[in-house]
């Protein structure tokens, strides 16, 4: 006898079917909570397959290792930080823009925080994480550099070329390492979520010295809400 399905709900309204996520979509969603919450080092991939209640042959059948994971989680944080690393080009920029790239870009560090956390020893391992986070850090300063010129440009803010380019350069480095600052400071705690916005906070301390007037309250306004519990 053929059963035929009704797709309505006991009201009669049309129920739309989530369509199903692909296992491999599943494990990279999967093994990228596992590498924020434990480190990379501290997952394997049976960690991920017995997480995902999948046998290590299924997962084997999509990642021939972890190393392979790590590289798809890597191309969409790619692309993601690069889309946040695009600073104003029809514009010169203000603040508020120093705010965003800010938030924005912690936001993305926070997301993909294993990254960070695991830096070092990832780039010594992977040649092609080696090669693009080289080019993910010049993008940083070269952004931090576009970003201090158009407050200067507007005579909001007052640094010379050099001043420029080292502010940037220190926006880079505090906010690529500020977790592994987090974690050194308290190596058996769990760094939250909102511990994050004290890293946005000290990047933004660095710029109030070299603004004027009304620019630099409002940057001091704004970096003030990330110390609020």
């Amino acid at each position: 006898m053929l059963i035929v399905v009704d797709n309505q709900d006991r009201h009669g309204v049309l129920m739309e079917k989530k369509p199903k996520r692909r296992t491999r979509e599943r494990i990279v969603e999967t093994s990228l909570r596992l590498f924020n919450d434990f480190g990379e080092p501290n997952v394997t991939t049976t960690v991920v397959a017995d997480e995902m209640n999948i046998s290590p042959g299924n997962l084997y059948y999509h990642f021939h290792n972890k190393d392979e994971i790590i590289e798809e989680i890597f191309v969409v944080f790619e692309r993601e930080i690069e889309e946040t690393l695009a600073a104003p080009t029809r514009r010169l920029a203000d603040v508020e823009d120093i705010w965003l790239f800010l938030h924005l870009l912690f936001e993305q560090i926070w997301k993909y925080r294993f990254f960070y956390r695991d830096l070092n020893d990832l780039l010594t391992r992977n040649r092609l994480l080696e090669i693009h986070f080289k080019q993910i850090m010049a993008h940083k300063v070269h952004t931090a550099t576009i970003l201090c010129e158009g407050l200067v440009s507007t005579g909001v803010m007052r640094a010379t070329t050099q001043e420029v380019r080292a502010l940037a350069t220190n926006v880079a480095v505090l906010a690529s390492y500020w977790l592994s600052f987090e974690y050194a400071c308290d190596p058996r705690g769990k760094v939250e979520s909102g511990r994050i916005g004290r890293g946005v906070y000290q990047v933004m301390a660095m710029f109030s010295p070299f603004l004027l007037d009304e620019a630099k309250g409002l940057l001091e306004k704004l970096s003030r809400e990330y110390l609020k519990p």
